[in-house]
């Protein structure tokens, strides 16, 4: 087996699930990938390993029904964390939010991310017509990323860039695109 061909097999054994419970050990290992995520970008990853277990227990509490994580086998090597329920202050409506999306230095680049969205996209998309994120200006591969899936800067404050996802003007394309075929 060729080395592509041993990515490819060892990208198929990712599986995306919905977290369904957030205990001490699944907290630790959440926390362990959310400060590798941040290293070198530290001030977007908050105050260190307290700060993220309050934030992610805040996540589990705020949107746990959203909570997906990337499997290895058994292992987590990523997150993403979708809530249908946001009050976005910026619209002064409900909207669909994405809080955190972490994935493991050593899966990046690997397709891991992309499934992880695409399962947060669905799920939000059941809900909310409207998502909202905010990433790091330094961000660049981050928020390249988010760009090529249709997310569109709308708004700076501070470090953050808020970025924003219309899934109704992009059914209204698709649908349009179809009737013109």
């Amino acid at each position: 087996m060729d080395a592509e061909e041993e990515h490819k097999n060892k990208n198929n054994k990712i599986k995306i699930e919905k977290l369904k419970k957030m205990d001490q050990e699944t907290l630790e290992t959440l926390v362990e990938i959310y400060m590798r995520g941040y290293e070198g970008m530290r001030e977007y990853g908050g105050e260190g390993e307290s700060y993220a277990k309050r934030y992610l227990r805040w996540c589990w509490s705020k949107a746990s029904d959203g909570f997906f994580v990337a499997k290895d086998r058994d292992r987590i090597v990523g997150f993403i964390v979708c809530d249908n329920d946001w009050h976005s202050r910026y619209e002064n409506r409900i909207m669909g939010a994405i809080h955190e999306f972490v994935v493991d230095k050593g899966y990046q680049g690997k397709n891991v991310g992309k499934k992880l969205m695409d399962r947060c996209l669905e799920y939000l998309s059941k809900y909310n017509n409207k998502i909202e994120l905010w990433v790091g200006e330094k961000n660049k591969k981050a928020i390249e990323f988010y760009e090529k899936l249709g997310f569109k800067v709308v708004g700076k404050s501070g470090i953050w860039v808020r970025m924003v996802k219309d899934l109704k003007m992009e059914l209204d394309a698709q649908t349009k695109e179809k009737q013109q075929s």
